[in-house]
């Protein structure tokens, strides 16, 4: 097999393996903040829909508020544009 000393080194060194680890640990965390934040999202929209609310348009308030004003403003006058050229509005 030839030498191919541009390649990755079998071992890295010291200080690279405890960078490496501490990534690692550190995505590991987040993760584990991410699933328990998904797990409170999920109690809230169960709360929502305990006391009434429309789970679906909760969660589509929500992504439109995620939205820039003037680009969803301009999406809705496409579509309401749309709607009315096939006769639905």
């Amino acid at each position: 097999m030839a030498d191919d000393s541009s390649g990755h080194p079998d071992v890295l060194n010291a200080t690279a393996q405890g960078q490496l680890k501490s990534i690692i640990e550190r995505i590991e965390r987040l993760e584990q903040e991410k699933a328990e934040i998904a797990e409170q999202v999920k109690e809230v929209f169960a709360e929502a829909k305990g006391n009434g609310f429309d789970v679906k348009i909760i969660r589509k308030v929500v992504r439109i508020r995620k939205q820039d004003r003037a680009k969803r403003q301009e999406e809705e006058a496409i579509l309401d544009l749309y709607l009315s050229a096939i006769g639905e509005i």
